[in-house]
């Protein structure tokens, strides 16, 4: 049984007091000696390749390129969020405290091995700033998700890319030859955005074992409940065995709370403890959490989204596959296939229609990724492609 999370205990640990001010202080002190433009480089950054979204109507037919859950959140945890408003007044310390037991206790941990925040971009972020001081190096695969190592390249640290194997996966033996003495992390998005491909289990996990006792891993999980298997393909085991690694999830996706922002890292209860003070702790509302406790675990729902998704997945392939495209087999709700144009302007002609995705460059070729949406929405998809390809 997970140890019941103490609310007074818990309450000086969220960074309300020394750890909040730490990571504050420290935040606006750096940010306030960068130049405007540096400051701002992050938002821009985030939206060069989507500059189409300008001339975008407010309503999309297809909205494809965020990779949102359509289909969520479920039934029960909107009712949730609901009656949740009436109390909404009140700071939510027993909900989170629930919360915080409840993953706690599936997974079979303690509640110090948790760590939540308004989604997991702020936990990414205070990784960031964390293992990046003094210069320290950040290792991720190329093209991978790029949220952690880009911050902690315009803080102190280094971003050290490593190329995809020819198969579109993270090479794992070519990151850990880059490990030297001034990693301060390795990054391992599984399964990768944006290729939606996945690690093997086993070597992911002798990987983690191995290279986690020279160097913390952070293995961001944000799409494994779309595997067949989230809980044996998942590292937390391997965390719970005693390897220096930190899990990341999300219920931003298969959860459908992406615009609810929710979500949590597991680790060694020194590095929760390290991380909480570069995280306020307490950014969670009444009604996220709300929804976060009803909908957690709820497999009907969960099994029923899934499905929903693997077919229009389903009937994605067959489209590009009758236009004559090839695509890498996505182990995600996305799917990522190489162009026969420019892929700034397809994503600019398919916004025209309508229809948003997002645009790639790498290995030498002109990429797309197309979010899995409502089965009208890939419909819509398909006839704007079919107008382009």
């Amino acid at each position: 049984m997970a140890n019941s999370l103490n609310r007074r205990n818990w309450i000086k640990s969220s960074a309300l007091m020394a750890g909040g001010l730490a990571f504050f202080s420290g935040t606006i002190s750096k940010l306030a000696a960068m130049p405007v433009a540096k400051k701002l480089a992050p938002l821009a950054k985030r939206f060069t390749d989507m500059d189409a979204i300008a001339d975008a109507p407010l309503v999309l037919k297809a909205r494809l390129l965020a990779n949102e859950n359509p289909f969520g959140p479920s039934p029960a945890a909107k009712k949730a969020i609901q009656e949740a408003i009436d109390l909404g007044y009140q700071y939510p310390m027993q909900s989170m405290g629930m919360l915080y037991d409840k993953i706690a206790s599936y997974e079979g941990i303690s509640s110090s091995n948790v760590l939540m925040e308004s989604g997991s971009s702020p936990l990414l972020l205070a990784a960031a700033m964390y293992y990046s001081k003094g210069g320290k190096s950040i290792i991720t695969g190329d093209p991978s998700y790029d949220d952690l190592p880009s911050h902690a390249e315009r803080l102190e640290g280094k971003w050290v890319k490593v190329p995809l194997t020819t198969d579109y996966k993270l090479d794992l033996d070519a990151m850990e030859a880059k490990i030297d003495a001034n990693t301060g992390l390795v990054y391992i998005c599984n399964p990768n955005n944006p290729t939606a491909t996945i690690l093997d289990t086993a070597k992911l996990k002798a990987f983690c074992e191995r290279v986690s006792k020279k160097v913390t891993v952070f293995v961001d999980e944000a799409y494994i409940d779309y595997l067949p298997d989230p809980i044996g393909s998942s590292m937390i085991s391997t965390m719970k065995a005693g390897s220096n690694i930190i899990v990341a999830r999300t219920f931003s996706k298969l959860y459908g709370f992406a615009g609810l922002r929710c979500g949590y890292i597991v680790a060694q209860p020194d590095t929760i403890k390290a991380l909480s003070n570069y995280t306020t702790g307490f950014s969670l509302s009444a009604t996220t959490i709300a929804g976060a406790i009803a909908g957690y675990r709820e497999e009907a729902f969960l099994k029923e989204a899934l499905e929903k998704t693997l077919a229009s997945k389903e009937y994605l392939y067959s489209v590009l596959k009758k236009e004559g495209y090839e695509y890498i087999p996505s182990s995600a709700n996305f799917v990522m296939f190489p162009l026969k144009m420019d892929s700034k302007k397809f994503v600019s002609e398919m916004m025209k229609r309508g229809v948003g995705v997002r645009s790639w460059q790498f290995n030498g070729k002109e990429w797309c990724r197309v979010s899995i949406g409502r089965m009208d929405e890939m419909e819509a998809f398909a006839e704007a492609f079919k107008q382009l390809s």
